[in-house]
């Protein structure tokens, strides 16, 4: 037993065994076993933004089974994906590489002012294919966000009753400029959303200097925000004081410099950990492994 994943697992405990469980098992699989911090390769960029832009800068990513295999090979925490890469790979890698399935996706083919996923999987497809979670997206500030939030509810119950922990992807989006997606405020809003919904882990994007809300300008005076590490330790205090799991996701695609300065910034302000997809598997597999594993080496000098 790894003290620090106990520590942290003892902010759920009102949660069943099953739920506990799988949540143990991701913090105690690949590199940073035990650490209490968190690597996961997404691969959904396929569904939400079509096959050439994900993978032909590396072409083996078209095939399904080369995601999980990079992130056994790279040591990675879990892999996580929309229910046809799941269904073609899961035979080889549950039980060996925990799976999360991704219930909700969207493509890119348009671009409404209430953007909200469609349902494309369901808990009971998790179940069958041996997940240790279902992951779920979120769109605070869509017209219909509502909708998105009940739904929402519904699944973390049901997946709870499975003993299946919930990732959600809160991503502000919809009546607000693309400043304001990644505003520190609107960040720290998302977070204190989805942990009010029951999220066990909550995924978010690095949030910026920004303050987007008039409203909130006041109250955030006196709140440090001048650095990202500032700014990562403020989003993970909203989630519930940091007795929640806040991961941060890698956004678009850049240069190596850059993705360790800003993963050092994260670990470095409390990150639970990061949720690295076209930052790593539209790199050479060789690059791709070099790459996770020196981001795990960060979140390990921290933890």
């Amino acid at each position: 037993m790894s003290e620090r994943v106990e520590q942290i697992l003892a902010n759920y405990a009102g949660e069943n065994p099953g739920v506990i469980g799988n949540l143990r098992r991701l913090m105690n699989t690949g590199r940073l076993a035990g650490t209490g911090k968190i690597v996961i390769l997404p691969v959904d960029q396929g569904f939400e933004h079509g096959p050439a832009r994900s993978f032909a800068p590396n072409p083996p990513g078209y095939d399904p089974a080369y995601h999980p295999a990079l992130a056994v090979e790279a040591g990675c925490n879990g892999y996580a994906a929309p229910l046809g890469f799941i269904e073609s790979i899961a035979h080889r890698y549950a039980g060996e590489l925990p799976l999360i399935l991704k219930v909700n996706n969207s493509d890119s083919l348009g671009g409404p002012d209430t953007p909200c996923s469609a349902l494309t999987s369901a808990v009971d497809d998790a179940v069958r294919l041996g997940c240790s979670a279902i992951g779920y997206t979120i769109y605070p500030g869509s017209g219909l966000r509502n909708q998105m939030y009940q739904d929402l509810r519904d699944l973390i119950n049901e997946a709870r009753a499975a003993g299946l922990p919930s990732i959600v992807w809160s991503y502000p989006r919809g009546s607000m400029s693309k400043e304001g997606e990644t505003a520190i405020d609107v960040a720290a809003y998302a977070a204190q959303i989805a942990c009010q919904l029951g999220a066990h882990v909550v995924k978010v994007k690095p949030p910026t200097e920004v303050v987007y809300q008039d409203a909130a300008k006041k109250s955030y005076e006196n709140i440090p925000i001048g650095t990202l590490a500032e700014r990562v330790r403020h989003v993970v205090q909203a989630a519930f004081g940091g007795k929640r799991i806040v991961i941060f996701s890698g956004g678009a695609a850049k240069g190596t410099a850059a993705v360790l300065e800003e993963v050092g910034e994260i670990a470095k302000g409390g990150g639970y950990g990061s949720i690295v997809g076209r930052n790593a598997f539209q790199r050479s597999n060789k690059d791709a492994v070099k790459l996770l594993h020196d981001i795990m080496d960060l979140y390990a000098a921290q933890a």
